[in-house]
C-alpha cells in the first residue's frame, strides 16, 4: 500500500521548484494569471522577502507541491493507494484525488492564505516531550482553557495554539510537567483553534461557489484522521482551519491498513521524519469496523471548534533527533553550562555561535539567533568599516536593548591597522561584546578597548563597559589574557590620554578577559590542538589566575572546536566547560550568507573530508587553517604556493615548468598581471614594501590568490569550483552523521538556532541516560558554575 504525503507551511525555501517550473511552464503561466504576480520569482528570488508571509507561501506551497506530483507520475506512471497532506498539503491530496483542478485548488488557497495572513493577536507554542493525554490534562487548568491543540505531529511533538499571552503564560507549567523543550512559533495568529471561526465562516461561504469531483483516490483528513467522505468535502475543507491537524493519528490510520510504504511529495523531508517517529513510537491503529460513514463525517465536524498559516512540525526527525523520554527532574537544557554566563549575556542556554568571516555569519543570522537566546557574533573579517556600520545599525535596531549579540574581532598579523580602526569604530558604536579571535599576543588597541570605562559599583566591584571572549588553543595565550592588562601598556595609554588615572588602577583589579574559550581543532585558524589535552590544563590556569590575582569574579572557561553532535557538547560539560561554541556547523545552513554550491558540498562531507592549508592572514608565518579537501583542489594548491614562497626569494627565481602551473591553473593569467591587478587594491605602503622586497612581492601575490579562493566560494563560482577555499572541521562530518535519515540531512532543512536547541537539549538527555542521575541539584553542583 503506497501513500503519497504532501508537506504544509514551513517547508518552503528560497529556490523551491526550479527544476520543475520550466517542465510544467503551462501550469506556472496559469498560476502567474491567476496570483497575479510571477511565481517562479518569488520562488526562485524572491526579491521582496514575501516567501515567508502567509498569503505568498501558501500558494506557492500549493504550486510547488502539485507539479512535485506532475513529475512523480510523469516518472512512474503510478498512482498511490492513498493520499495525505500536512494542513495546506492537503490541498494537494485533493488535487491529485481529482477533487477539483490545479486552478480551482489554488484559488482555494489563495483565499485561505489571504483569509489566514488577517488574524493577529494570537500565538502558537510547540511542546516537546509530552504526550497528548499530559496536554490535555494542562489544558483543563482554569488558567489555560482558552488553549487548544493544533497540530498533533508526533506522540510527542504537539503544537497549541491561543491568545498570545495565555501561550506565553503556559510555558513554565508545561515545562514543570516534564516538557524538555516550549517553543514559541513566530505567527500572527491562533491557527488551528476556535479563534479562526470567522475565518472558517468565510471560507465556507467561498468554498460554496466552487463545484467539487468524487475522489478517485482516498485522502485522509487532518480533521478526522480517516478517509473523507465524498458528501463532506467541503464541510470537512471548511472545518480544517479551526479543528487539529491529527497527522499522528492520521499516520496510525495508515499503518493499520497493512504495510506502509510512503513518499514525501514536495519540498523538503520534514514529515519522513515525521513519520518515522510515529511508526517508531506507537503502534498501528487497527479498526474492526468501518468508519467511513456519513454519520461520523457529519457529526465529527460539527462539534470539532478549535489551525495557523500552518505551523510546520519541528524537524527532530527520528533516531537521536527524536524526543527522549521525560525523566521528572531530569537536567534541562537550559541548566546546562554557567548561570552566571546565561545571567551576564542574558541567554537561554549556554552556547555561543563563533564568527564567520566574509560576512558568513550576517547581521540576518545573528540577529535570528539573538531572538532564539543564543549568543552569535557578527563575522567582520574580510569586509569595509562601512559595511560593519551598517550592520550594526541594523542589529540595533532589530534586536534594540533586550537580545544580545557580539561582533568578531580577528587580528590580521599582515595588517594590524585593520585590528585598531576595527575596535575604534566598536568603541565609538557602543558595542559591549566582543570574540577575540586569532590573537598571537595583546595589543594596545584590545587594552584600550578592555580598560575604557571600568568603573566600580556600590559593592566595591570593578564593572568593565564591554566584555570581551577570547579564543585561544595555546596556554601561553592563555596565561597572558587570564592576567590584569600590562602595567606597561596601561601606562602608556594613560601618558596619551587614552585612558583616565582612576581607569589605569582599576584596570590591574581584573583580568583581560571575561571568557576564554579553549579552542581545539577548528575550522578556519587552527593550531590543530586536542581538545582533551588543552581544555584541562587552561582550565587550571584560570583557577590558579583567580588565586593569584584574587580576581572577585572569575574568567568562565568554555570549550569549542570539533563540537558537532550531542555527545560531543555533553562532553564538554562534563568536561567543566562553562559554555560551549559551535563553528563549522552552522556554515551549512540557510541563514549563512554563503552560496548554495558551498553548502551542497558541505553537506556531503564526512569526518575525514578536510584538510589544512596556508592562512592568508599568516602565511610568512607558516600558520595553517582547517578546510574541505573534498572535491577541490584548494588546500593542494595552498600548500604548493607555501612551499614555493619557502623555496625562492622571488617570482623570477620560479623555474618555467612551476611557473606555468602556477600562472595557468592557479592564477589563471600571467604573474605580471596578476601583480598589477593585485596593486589596485593595495595601498602606496603595501605596494612600496613590496617593489622594494621580492620575497614580499611574492608573499602578497600569493597570499591574494588564497583570498580570491575564499572569495569564489562565497560567490558560488560553478567553473572554479576546484579553487573553493571552505573553512570546515570534522565537527561538520560527525554532524552530517548524526542528522543522516533525519529532516536535517538536507541544508535546505538546516537553521542554526534550530541546531543549537537539539544539540543542547538532545545533550542534556544524554546526561539523564548515561549517568541516570535524577536529582536537580546535583546536576546545578556539577554542571552550573555560580
Amino acid at each position: 500500500m503506497t501513500t503519497y504525503l504532501f508537506p504544509g507551511q514551513g517547508s518552503q525555501y528560497r529556490g523551491m521548484g526550479e527544476e520543475l517550473f520550466e517542465s510544467f511552464k503551462e501550469y506556472v503561466e496559469a498560476a502567474d494569471d491567476i496570483l497575479g504576480y510571477s511565481l517562479r520569482q518569488l520562488c526562485l528570488e524572491d526579491p521582496e522577502r514575501k516567501l515567508g508571509l502567509t498569503q505568498y507561501t501558501q500558494p506557492a506551497l500549493y504550486v510547488v507541491n502539485a507539479l512535485s506530483y506532475l513529475q512523480v507520475l510523469r516518472e512512474t506512471g503510478i498512482k498511490p493507494d492513498n493520499l495525505a497532506g500536512h494542513s495546506l498539503g492537503e490541498y494537494n491530496a485533493l488535487f491529485a484525488a481529482e477533487a477539483f483542478d490545479f486552478a480551482t485548488g489554488l484559488k482555494l488557497v489563495q483565499k485561505r492564505g489571504e483569509l489566514m495572513s488577517t488574524v493577529s493577536g494570537g500565538g502558537m507554542a510547540a511542546v516537546l516531550g509530552l504526550e497528548e493525554e499530559a496536554i490535555r490534562a494542562i489544558l483543563q487548568d482554569e488558567r489555560f482553557r482558552q488553549i487548544d491543540i493544533a497540530n498533533l505531529n508526533t506522540p510527542t511533538q504537539i503544537v497549541i495554539s491561543g491568545p498570545q499571552n495565555d501561550i506565553e503564560q503556559a510555558k513554565e507549567a508545561f515545562e514543570g510537567a516534564g516538557a524538555y523543550n516550549y517553543v514559541v512559533l513566530a505567527v500572527s495568529g491562533a491557527f488551528h483553534s476556535r479563534y479562526m471561526e470567522s475565518v472558517r465562516q468565510e471560507f465556507e461561504n467561498f468554498l460554496g461557489g466552487f463545484t467539487l469531483s468524487p475522489l478517485k483516490i482516498p485522502v485522509i483528513s487532518n480533521v478526522l484522521a480517516r478517509p473523507y467522505a465524498e458528501e463532506s468535502v467541503r464541510k470537512i475543507l471548511a472545518a480544517q482551519i479551526t479543528s487539529s491537524v491529527k497527522w499522528t493519528e492520521s499516520i496510525r490510520y495508515l499503518m493499520g491498513k497493512g504495510e506502509m510504504e510512503y513518499r514525501q511529495v514536495g519540498p523538503g523531508h520534514v514529515l519522513d521524519g515525521l513519520v518515522k517517529t510515529i511508526q517508531r513510537e506507537s503502534e498501528p491503529l487497527v479498526l474492526v469496523e468501518p468508519e467511513k460513514t456519513t454519520s461520523r463525517y457529519e457529526s465529527e465536524v460539527e462539534t470539532q471548534p478549535q489551525t495557523q498559516a500552518d505551523p510546520q512540525p519541528m524537524q527532530t526527525g527520528s533516531r537521536v533527533l527524536a524526543s527522549r523520554p521525560v525523566i521528572a527532574q531530569a537536567l534541562q537544557a537550559e541548566q546546562l553550562g554557567s548561570a552566571e554566563f546565561k545571567e551576564d549575556y542574558n541567554l537561554k542556554y549556554a552556547y555561543w555561535v563563533g564568527a564567520m568571516g566574509r560576512g558568513i555569519a550576517s547581521k540576518e543570522f545573528v540577529a535570528a539567533l539573538s531572538k532564539q537566546g543564543m549568543m552569535s557574533c557578527l563575522g567582520t573579517e574580510g569586509l569595509k568599516m562601512d559595511e560593519i556600520t551598517a550592520s550594526l545599525d541594523y542589529l540595533r535596531q532589530e534586536l534594540g536593548g533586550e537580545h544580545p549579540f557580539a561582533v568578531n574581532v580577528m587580528y590580521e598579523y599582515s595588517n594590524p591597522r585593520r585590528e585598531e580602526q576595527l575596535l575604534e569604530l566598536l568603541i565609538r558604536q557602543g558595542v559591549h561584546n566582543i570574540e577575540a579571535s586569532s590573537y598571537i599576543s595583546l595589543t594596545a588597541a584590545l587594552v584600550k578597548f578592555r580598560v575604557q570605562g571600568l568603573r566600580k559599583d556600590s559593592s566595591g566591584r570593578v564593572i568593565p563597559a564591554r566584555r570581551i571572549l577570547l579564543k585561544a588553543s595555546r596556554p601561553e595565550i592563555a596565561e597572558i589574557y587570564l592576567s590584569p592588562p600590562p602595567r606597561s601598556v596601561v601606562d602608556k595609554l594613560l601618558e596619551e590620554k587614552w585612558i583616565s588615572s582612576e581607569e589605569a588602577r582599576l584596570s590591574q583589579e581584573i583580568p583581560m578577559i571575561d571568557d576564554l574559550c579553549v579552542l581545539g581543532d577548528c575550522g578556519g585558524y587552527t593550531d590543530q590542538g586536542t581538545a582533551l589535552a588543552i581544555f584541562p590544563l587552561i582550565l587550571k590556569l584560570a583557577g590558579e589566575a583567580q588565586r593569584k590575582f584574587a580576581y572577585t569574579k572569575r574568567v568562565r572557561v568554555g570549550l569549542g572546536g570539533g563540537l558537532g553532535t550531542p555527545e560531543a557538547a555533553a562532553a564538554a560539560f562534563v568536561l567543566g566547560a562553562d559554555f560551549i561554541v559551535t563553528g563549522s556547523i552552522n556554515q551549512c545552513t540557510v541563514e549563512a550568507n554563503t552560496s548554495e554550491m558551498v553548502k551542497d558540498i558541505l553537506q556531503q562531507i564526512s569526518v575525514q573530508d578536510t584538510g589544512y592549508a596556508p592562512s592568508e592572514h599568516m602565511f610568512e608565518m607558516g600558520a595553517k587553517v582547517q578546510v574541505v579537501k573534498k572535491g577541490v583542489f584548494f588546500p593542494v594548491r595552498g600548500n604548493k604556493l607555501y612551499e614555493t614562497y619557502r623555496q625562492f626569494n622571488a617570482l623570477e627565481e620560479i623555474g618555467d615548468s612551476l611557473r606555468s602551473q602556477l600562472e595557468d591553473k592557479y592564477f589563471k593569467k600571467s604573474f605580471s598581471v596578476a601583480y598589477h591587478d593585485l596593486k589596485l587594491q593595495l595601498g602606496q605602503d603595501e605596494i612600496a614594501k613590496a617593489e622594494q622586497n621580492p620575497k614580499v612581492k611574492m608573499a602578497l601575490l600569493f597570499r591574494s590568490y588564497l583570498s580570491s579562493s575564499y572569495q569564489l566560494a562565497l560567490s558560488g563560482v560553478k567553473d572554479r569550483k576546484v579553487d573553493f577555499q571552505i573553512y570546515s572541521s570534522s565537527a561538520l562530518g560527525a554532524f552530517n552523521h548524526w542528522v543522516k535519515g533525519t529532516p536535517l540531512e538536507d541544508w535546505h532543512e538546516r537553521h542554526a538556532w534550530t541546531i543549537g536547541e537539539k544539540i543542547m537539549t538532545d545533550a542534556a538527555g544524554l546526561l539523564n541516560e548515561r549517568l541516570s542521575w535524577r536529582n536537580t541539584d546535583s546536576y546545578e553542583k556539577v554542571f552550573s558554575k555560580i
